[in-house]
Formats: structure tokens, sequence, C-alpha cells
């Protein structure tokens, strides 16, 4: 099959520069630096963006095995009934988990020691069911949690923090209190430790305390449960199931979702994505202007190439489409090479990060420091997509103004000093 006469051009000046002469070695020189510039940008673009999105990732994970995918929530009043909006919810596509829950919050005292908990009361045989991290606790630590005993579970962290071991007595403090001819006077009640959680998430292992639904009904004065905590076999669906819930459920009953109650951490993460591609995007504009300034370069040594062709009978057009062809190529090059290096560093980013902690004797995420000691990565092919979609715009684009001035030279002048 026979090219057009523009492209055979195009791909000839993109190789002139192996062949001999001081001027096309520089112009080839020029040629490299901008498809290792486009190449560089693309890859870490892609590395980024993987790892940001692995971190996510890891944190959504961590933090969904705490929470729920869906709270349905009591209204003014308690909810009484909670199994017959279990069986309800059961009943939407999707759902495949509830339990009943009590929420409220507390100050527990241990020792000279004071700290402000979250305390949830759960259901031990059906709190598995919404609650991934306990998977990993044994079943007699959630057996413990008996009616009337009132023990509790706190989390790692604030065990650490309060010295706290199984079998510890500690006072918790409601803020119900009782009226007195004193005044009110906060309610306590002393608690026993019976078992130690690890979420994995700094913040719930430091501020959430777990008892049985009975005992903490009865600590805050709550006649029924706060509300029911549903699991969905898609968390990524959990906001589409969560409208269809308000909607079946009625008006007494409030619907809340995992991304309605982490809004501000997921648009943070969200700008900050943002924010990163378009600073990285800039390393591609710099690789760009390199094919700019390569492009302006093999006009003006071409010239009499270019008037040749015009007196040839070449137009304008073809001119222009000869120097296009050849920017758009070495921006595909880059563009390719950027794409398949991405990859690779996003798929081996934690045996890379791993060789180089080995080399260099340091340690990138030390575990005291971060929740996670290993550097997570999430690949998306749509990113891959739109950045090497992206890198050849900009590339196509900066081939635009060389190719117009290319397409401007007057045969007469530049074969006069030929």
């Amino acid at each position: 099959m026979q090219l057009p006469f523009e492209f055979q051009i195009g791909l000839r000046y993109t190789r002139s520069g192996r062949r001999a002469g001081r001027r096309n070695g520089f112009i080839s020189f020029i040629s490299a630096l901008s498809v290792a510039g486009i190449a560089l940008g693309v890859a870490a673009l892609i590395t980024v963006l993987s790892v940001m999105n692995g971190f996510q990732k890891e944190v959504r994970d961590r933090m969904l095995s705490v929470l729920s995918h869906i709270e349905v929530l009591a209204g003014r009043t308690p909810m009484t009934d909670p199994d017959t909006v279990i069986a309800q919810a059961r009943r939407t596509p999707h759902v495949i988990a509830g339990a009943p829950f009590v929420a409220g919050q507390a100050m527990l005292t241990y020792e000279d020691a004071v700290r402000g908990v979250i305390v949830r009361g759960i259901d031990p045989a059906r709190e598995r069911d919404v609650a991934d991290f306990l998977a990993q606790q044994r079943q007699d630590e959630l057996a413990r949690l008996a009616p009337g005993e009132f023990g509790v579970m706190v989390g790692r962290e604030l065990a650490r923090q309060l010295l706290l071991e199984v079998g510890a007595r500690l006072t918790m403090i409601a803020p119900q209190g009782t009226m007195t001819p004193a005044g009110v006077v906060p309610r306590m009640r002393q608690l026993t430790v019976v078992g130690i959680f690890d979420s994995g998430h700094y913040e719930y292992d430091s501020a959430l305390v777990l008892m049985h639904l009975q005992d903490a009904g009865r600590l805050f004065r709550v006649e029924g449960v706060s509300g029911v905590r549903l699991k969905t076999d898609d968390m990524m669906l959990a906001p589409r199931i969560g409208q269809a819930l308000a909607a079946t459920l009625g008006p007494d009953l409030f619907v809340r979702d995992w991304s309605r109650e982490n809004r501000n951490w997921f648009a943070a993460v969200q700008i900050e994505k943002r924010m990163m591609f378009i600073i990285l995007t800039l390393i591609i504009a710099v690789a760009a202007f390199n094919l700019v300034s390569m492009l302006v370069m093999t006009v003006t040594d071409k010239q009499s190439d270019i008037a040749i062709l015009r007196t040839l009978g070449a137009s304008p057009g073809s001119i222009m489409k000869v120097f296009v062809v050849q920017g758009a190529l070495v921006g595909l090059l880059g563009t390719l090479m950027g794409v398949v290096l991405g990859v690779l560093l996003a798929l081996n980013v934690g045996g890379v990060v791993a060789a180089v902690e080995r080399v260099f004797g340091f340690q990138v995420l030390p575990k005291g420091v971060y929740f996670i000691n290993h550097l997570p990565s999430d690949l998306h092919w749509n990113d891959v997509s739109f950045i090497g979609l992206t890198a050849c715009a900009l590339s196509l684009l900066s081939t635009l103004y060389p190719s117009w001035r290319a397409s401007r030279v007057r045969p007469a002048e530049a074969l006069r000093h030929e």
C-alpha cells in the first residue's frame, strides 16, 4: 500500500538525524530529548496517579472495614424494631447483611488518663456480617461481650495510649446525667476490657469502643437502637442503593452511605489528584516546547527542500502536513514509551521501592509513622488512556506553528542562495 508522500517525507525527516551532518545530528538530539521528556512525563503521571489511587483504595477499604456501607438511622425517636427494617432492606438488590447498633459518645478514664471515645453497641452474633475488621477477632472474644457484664473491646492504639490490657477496669462517663438536689451528676459506669481489636486505621483504633447492644442502650438510655448497619456486595453501588432505600423506608428514617459520611475526605483526595495531574502535565508541556524547537530548527534546515517541493507542485497544506507528521510521530513515540514505562512501574512499584530501600538503607513508609508500611498502587486503565490522549494532543498542538511557518516559505527566496 502506497503511503501519501507527506507521510513518507515526514518519516524521513524524523530519521534524518542519524545521517551525517552536524546540524542534523543536533536536531536529532533535540528530537531525542523531546521523546525522552514526553516519555518521562507520561510515565511519572501514570505512576503517581496509580499510587494515589492505591492510597485512596487502601484507606477506603480500611475505613469501610469499620464503617458501614449504608446506615439506616432512626429519627427523633429510637428504632424499636430493627429486624423489620433489616428484612425490608434485604429485599433491596445487592444488600447482603444487616445488624443493629447503638451509637454514642462518652469519656473514658483509666487511672490519671482521660480520653473522649465513640461508643458503638453491637450484637456480637451479627456484627461480623457487616464489620470486616472483626473477622480477625476470635469468636470467644466477641462472646465475652455478654449483656449485663459491661465488657468492652477497645482499639489497639487506644489500649497503647492508656496502657490497657485485657481484664483492666476502667470508668466510662456518659453525657446523659442524673438530676440530683445538687444538680446534674454525670452517669458513670465501671467497665472491663475483654478484648483489643486492630482495624488498621488510626482514627478508629484510637477512639472506637465496642460493647454489647443492651449495655450501650442502658448506658445511653436508648429505648431500642440508634439504627441498623447494612453491607452490600459492591461498595461502589452503596450511594445508589441508599437512594433506593430512602424512597422505600419512609420519611421517619434517615439513610446515609459511606460516601456521604466521609464526603470531605474523598473530596480532598479528588482535588489532590486533579492538582497533581495538572502539575505533572507541565512536564509533558515542557517536552512539547522541545518539540516546537526541534521542528522550528528542522524547518530552517529544510527550506531548500521545501522550496523544491513547492516548485514540483506541493501545496502549502501538503508542506504543513509533512511537519505535522514529523512532530506527531515524535510525540506518539514518546507517549508509547511513557505508557509502557508507566504501566510497568505502576504494576511493580512495590518491588521497585523495596529495592531502593535495600540499596540506600532507609524505609519510605515507616510503620511507626504511617498506618501502612508499603506503597500501594491501583492502576486504572481509563487514567492511562486519558494521559496518553493528553500527551498526544499536546504533541499535535506543538506542531501547528512550526508547520504553518514551513507552509509560508517562499521558493524563490529559499533558493536564492543555493
